[in-house]
């Protein structure tokens, strides 16, 4: 089972920028979906970008035009850019891996955004 490290998290500025990363263990160019979720105190886990086999990425409606996920299947690593950051945003992001559609989630051990001025 491929396991998860993500990295990259901290503090930032209202309207700053943050990029996270997610390294695999495996090799992540046959995994179905991989993604980036968050969870903020008191709020349940939400999704914040997918990225597919093929390509295609998938945006939360709160994110969209501000963040962007891509992945380099040469390093095994699927990246978040967070532009023009909010206090909203302040949450811990986890990365998540599914082999296949109905496989279990894979979870990494998460990262903290805190956005704050």
């Amino acid at each position: 089972q491929v396991q998860l490290v993500e990295s990259g998290g901290g503090l930032v500025q209202p309207g700053g920028s943050l990029g996270l990363s997610c390294a695999a263990s495996g090799n992540i160019d046959s995994l179905y979906r991989m993604a980036w979720y968050r969870q903020a105190p008191g709020k349940q886990r939400e999704l914040v970008a997918a990225i597919f086999k093929t390509g295609d990425t998938n945006y939360a409606d709160s994110v969209k035009g501000r963040f962007a996920i891509s992945r380099d299947n040469a390093k095994n690593t699927v990246y978040l850019q967070m532009n023009s950051l909010k206090p909203d945003d302040t949450a811990v992001y986890y990365c998540n891996a599914k082999r296949f559609p109905l496989s279990n989630d894979v979870w990494g051990q998460g990262t903290q955004v805190t956005v704050s001025s």
